[in-house]
């Protein structure tokens, strides 16, 4: 039920473009009025030109932004007298109507107006919203669904039968508004509904108020029945399903990945499952999207898979890999079919795929775009829920649903976002990454476009930079995890969680350690032991679970080691420091030559005297090292400089530069490999 939310100290407080923002920032708040990215708002406003004129504006909402987060600043301004002229012609093409849109803004610095400015700048009224709320895209996509409209709406609706946006849907729109005096909405067949209003307030309680009716005569003729009734399927327990999910993900990820890395989530929310369990599910979600804007995001069908909890594990992966490839060779068949000379095809692969007894899976770029798509897809439920109340859900037709997937509009706007980041797509996993070098190496590969998760003891540490990377490169961008790396069940128990977040991992960066100095016969056994298992044992764990998911994830992986300049170079006093370096080191090269053959690449950073922001250094090592010298330990960066060929001390983003490198496809043809940054020490060149 939606609820009216207006508020007048709020509205008070945000009265920019004469409440639009507002108005549009409200609506946002209930994804079940408007999808995220959906939706578009507008008001007509008197302003001065740029001669002093008074000019009547339209604003309207930017292309690609979400009216839920939409500031002032994301509005374009166009002239609208400049605008109205067009409602005279008989037609006209969306390139024709992009380019003349051009020459009538206002306001410059803003971003491209929506695709459906003419929607607006046609809509005789000064506040519009378009939006896009289940209940009356159920309406909309229900068969009969003009026939029903009428009976609740009679002649305050004006019907448009479904079209794609562009001109001729908003000369519809116009002109059946200027025909019937008692508008005071329109629902687009399979499409949407417009409301209107002379201010902000009247205009946002307009839209709740037929949003609302629309609910109501849903439930009315429900009549209490069950519309996805009969479960074929129970749903599995929650542990189970997370164990199912962490031998799942993997395995499918790579199916999904062949053209590009794929993030996965997992949704299990209970209308999901309600769905995916149901009698007549498998035939149901394949009718199609519900909307042109639940489309762009789910793909006009998602895969549903053929397999009950009945079956075991091994079955599902089996039956995963022949329905993926099954799904993009329909792909390619519906492109072929209804796709134009100069079409190219483009990601063959689902974004949704649903799985009687454990729920929905979702595929995107990044996090934020397997999330857009889990949202999406649960409108599209709800939707199919309201229309099969109603009569029976109906959907676009094939080439109707094609025309917008691939329509150039849309592939203009994607045009328009940068180029992806070189990691874009891909998980890294960075232990130690609380601090000093792991920190940087976390904040470089985000910088790359990763997801990463960062592990390390300290949880808090780990916690801080995870949300400074959250905040600075969006949704679900970073990870924390406490992780003993020398604990073999808390290492598996790290892999599954961020194979459960992400859907797998493609890079591991082994980092976490310590430092240890003393001479021979001063180290203990206790000393010995500790530096060996944090050391070789917790590199060891790290790399086996990580060649262990590579394995089954089929998309090959990078493992860098952050070994030392003291893997080659013999140091005084770090006898068992020392030793498990080089060990760290011919481990590299072991499990070079071991994963090759599955694509896996294998390559160590000898670092040397990085003193800042490191837990190492702070522990004692500084004086230690410094003992060694015979100086002062605030001596020990100026000794470190002068003692390299360079002349320079190393910082942590030194290292993760190289890390940078190793990690993406700069370095992929590159294993067995090791790179010394350590300023230049003569003794630790490699030979």
């Amino acid at each position: 039920m939606p609820q009216n939310l207006w508020n007048e100290a709020e509205a008070a407080a945000n009265p920019a473009l004469d409440g639009l923002v507002y108005r549009s920032n409200l609506l946002g708040r209930d994804r079940a009025v408007v999808n995220i990215y959906g939706g578009n708002t507008s008001v007509k406003l008197t302003e001065k030109d740029h001669l002093g004129r008074d000019v009547q504006v339209l604003w309207v909402k930017g292309s690609g932004s979400d009216v839920a987060t939409i500031a002032e600043k994301g509005f374009a301004g166009l002239r609208q007298q400049e605008i109205l002229p067009l409602m005279q012609r008989d037609a006209m093409s969306d390139e024709e109507m992009v380019e003349y849109l051009s020459y009538c803004t206002h306001a410059l610095g803003r971003p491209r107006q929506s695709i459906e400015t003419l929607l607006h700048a046609f809509t005789p009224a000064v506040h519009v919203d378009h939006t896009h709320p289940d209940a009356v895209i159920s309406l909309a996509c229900a068969e009969g669904g003009q026939e029903l409209c009428r009976q609740l709406w009679g002649e305050r609706m004006v019907w448009v039968d479904y079209i794609r946006p562009g001109f001729t849907l908003s000369k519809w729109i116009g002109e059946g508004i200027r025909a019937n005096a008692k508008a005071d909405l329109v629902v687009m067949g399979k499409h949407g509904l417009v409301t209107w209003g002379d201010d902000a307030r009247s205009c946002y309680d307009q839209s709740i108020r037929v949003i609302q009716e629309a609910e109501d005569f849903i439930e009315s003729k429900r009549n209490g029945r069950k519309i996805f009734p009969g479960a074929t399927v129970v749903t599995m327990d929650a542990a189970q399903r997370q164990e199912v999910l962490s031998r799942v993900l993997p395995h499918l990820r790579g199916l999904v990945s062949a053209q590009r890395p794929a993030i996965l989530s997992y949704d299990d929310g209970a209308d999901v499952l309600d769905f995916v369990n149901s009698a007549g599910s498998a035939h149901l979600s394949q009718v199609g999207a519900a909307c042109p804007d639940h489309l762009v995001h789910t793909k006009r069908q998602p895969l549903f898979v053929d397999w009950t909890p009945a079956q075991n594990t091994d079955a599902l992966l089996d039956t995963l890999t022949s329905a993926v490839a099954q799904f993009g060779q329909d792909y390619q068949a519906y492109f072929d079919r209804c796709s134009q000379p100069g079409d190219q095809i483009r990601d063959p692969y689902p974004r949704v795929i649903l799985i009687p007894g454990l729920g929905m899976i979702n595929t995107g770029a990044d996090a934020q775009a397997a999330n857009v798509s889990s949202q999406l897809y649960h409108r599209a439920i709800s939707v199919a829920g309201g229309s099969q109340a109603l009569s029976s859900f109906v959907s676009l037709t094939e080439q109707e649903a094609f025309d917008v997937e691939y329509w150039p509009l849309e592939l203009y706007k994607l045009s328009l976002k940068p180029p992806p980041k070189e990691m874009e797509g891909r998980v890294a996993l960075v232990t130690g990454g609380a601090s000093g070098i792991g920190r940087a190496i976390a904040q470089r590969l985000a910088q790359d476009g990763a997801h990463v998760a960062i592990l390390d003891i300290n949880l808090e540490g780990a916690q801080q930079v995870a949300e400074g990377l959250i905040q600075k490169y969006g949704h679900k961008r970073a990870m924390a995890l406490h992780c003993n790396v020398t604990d073999e069940a808390a290492v598996q128990e790290a892999f599954r969680q961020v194979t459960l977040t992400y859907g797998g991992v493609d890079v591991v960066v082994s980092n976490a350690g310590i430092a240890f100095a003393a001479p021979i016969e001063e180290t203990t056994l206790s000393d010995w032991n500790r530096t060996m298992s944090i050391l070789g044992t917790g590199y060891f764990l790290i790399s086996r679970a990580a060649v262990d998911l590579w394995k089954k994830q089929n998309m090959g992986g990078s493992l860098v080691y952050i070994a030392s300049k003291n893997s080659v170079f013999a140091g005084r006093n770090a006898a068992a420091y020392s030793a498990v370096k080089a060990a760290e080191l011919h481990m590299a090269r072991c499990l070079a030559e071991e994963g090759g053959a599955f694509g896996i690449r294998v390559n160590a950073v000898l670092p040397d005297a990085v003193l800042q922001g490191s837990g190492i250094w702070e522990g004692g090592w500084r004086e230690a090292r410094a003992a060694s010298y015979g100086i002062k330990p605030e001596e020990l960066d100026d000794y470190y400089r002068k003692r390299t060929t360079l002349r320079v001390n190393v910082y942590p983003e030194d290292i993760a530069e190289a890390v940078s490198f190793f990690a993406g496809p700069r370095a992929a043809k590159t294993t067995g490999g090791a790179m010394t940054v350590d300023g230049g020490v003569a003794g630790a060149y490699l030979r």
